[in-house]
């Protein structure tokens, strides 16, 4: 895929902060034409106004069918079409696995995994009418490997793997690419304002996911992605010739991704003979 075209189109969800809010400031620099899509437009009013032909804010609760598609079809009323869809919106959630909240479990899949699918549903038709577009799916390091205290944020994530890895077997033959994003950990607001915990604490995960709780809410601010090199790094794969499916985001990601990698195999290999030997004789 070459550079997009200058009267491209990106809708952004969760443009208000984080590396959703660079990437929509780093495609309106560029020249393409933004939707700032956000619970709380108001608080892209500012960035809007810098670019009142290419630009336009709009509410959007990815949780609330009827709030996408008035977003959407705002969207295409404005500007014709969606090129490029980045479902950036998303929290994270702090608990042991038995420290989990109902409501607060569902509430994260309802935002990480069915808003997302919610956003893309709306988005498909226009993009396979046209035969092009470019759907960015932004997932995590968390969606390769697993930690203690993050396991339902991880849980969405991995969702998002496999429907994002499905939907692009699907729609690559109608001339629609889609790229997964796995960030590492970067200074966003993920592990500071927009981040929940649970309220109830075990005693007998202290050791566990207590401990990595409070390394994750003691680390906001001082990680080591930046979000504007991040969205940069985005950009540039997209515009490439054959634009990856999966794309890390950090070398701490890099480097738990490749361990994780070898993990696998090695218990793969271990337990080769077992698995192997599950099968019916070969006729």
């Amino acid at each position: 895929m070459a550079a997009f075209p200058k009267d491209s189109v990106w809708f952004v969800t969760g443009s208000s902060s984080g590396l959703g809010l660079e990437v929509a400031k780093l495609a309106l620099a560029r020249g393409w034409r933004v939707v700032l899509a956000a619970r709380k437009p108001e608080a892209l009013a500012d960035l809007a106004k810098q670019y009142p032909e290419r630009a336009m804010t709009v509410h959007l609760d990815v949780t609330h069918s009827a709030s996408i598609a008035e977003a959407v079809e705002a969207a295409q009323t404005r500007f014709g079409h969606i090129d490029v869809l980045v479902n950036a919106a998303g929290d994270g959630y702090l608990a042991a696995i038995e420290e989990g909240e109902e409501d607060a479990i569902r509430a994260q899949f309802e935002t990480n995994v069915f808003g997302l699918l919610a956003v893309t549903r709306n988005v498909l038709p226009g993009m396979r009418t046209r035969r092009r577009g470019h759907i960015v799916n932004f997932s995590s390091l968390g969606g390769l490997v697993a930690f203690a205290a993050t396991g339902y944020y991880h849980a969405t994530k991995f969702a998002v793997e496999a429907l994002s890895e499905s939907l692009s077997h699907e729609v690559k033959p109608l001339g629609i690419a889609v790229t997964i994003v796995e960030p590492g950990a970067f200074r966003t607001d993920w592990a500071g304002r927009s981040m929940i915990a649970s309220s109830t604490v075990i005693d007998d995960y202290a050791q566990t996911a207590g401990k990595r709780r409070e390394a994750t809410t003691t680390s906001s601010g001082r990680q080591a992605g930046d979000p504007v090199k991040g969205a940069a790094a985005l950009i540039a794969a997209m515009e490439s010739e054959t634009p990856p499916l999966r794309l890390l985001l950090g070398k701490s990601a890099l480097d738990v991704a490749l361990k994780r990698l070898d993990a696998l195999r090695t218990n793969f290999e271990t337990w080769r003979e077992l698995s192997e030997g599950t099968d019916f004789p070969a006729a």
